[in-house]
């Protein structure tokens, strides 16, 4: 499914920084196993962790302390940002495809085509926004005092 849970895991990473954007998609997982509607199609419940999209929702809380380790790590430099969405991605990827193969029982090659490679241009996309909207947020957390990161 094509959701903008990606763009707000990398997100949280960048603007909250590793420990609250790891808190947060913590936080994220428990309100969805607990059953309220935060997964992809408006579904919760613990069972979501056990199909095929289990590893991507337990590559979140990785994807955002990376992205923020790194993010907390760049001091504004735009490289360092893309590194940091970049590899925040593969966290995600990285549990999502094995776990996907697990369940469904697809050979490898069709599980990285289907888990990982429909997904790239829309993620390409998301993680752009990600930056963007961390980049224009950011200053004025900061002024306000209440930026987690930077």
């Amino acid at each position: 499914p094509i959701v903008l849970t990606t763009l707000f895991v990398l997100l949280s990473g960048l603007l909250l920084g590793s420990r609250w954007g790891l808190a947060s998609m913590g936080l994220y997982l428990l309100v969805g196993a607990i059953g309220m509607p935060v997964f992809a199609g408006g579904k919760g419940g613990v069972p979501h962790f056990f199909g095929p999209t289990g590893g991507y929702l337990l590559g979140f809380p990785l994807a955002a302390w990376l992205t923020g380790l790194i993010s907390e790590r760049s001091r504004g430099f735009l490289i360092w940002e893309i590194i940091s969405v970049i590899i925040g991605s593969l966290a995600i990827y990285g549990l999502g495809v094995p776990w996907l193969k697990m369940v469904t029982q697809m050979p490898w090659l069709k599980s990285f085509l289907v888990g990982m490679v429909t997904f790239l241009i829309g993620d390409l996309v998301k993680a752009s926004v990600a930056i963007i909207l961390a980049r224009a947020v950011r200053p004025i957390l900061i002024r306000q005092g209440q930026s987690f990161s930077l």
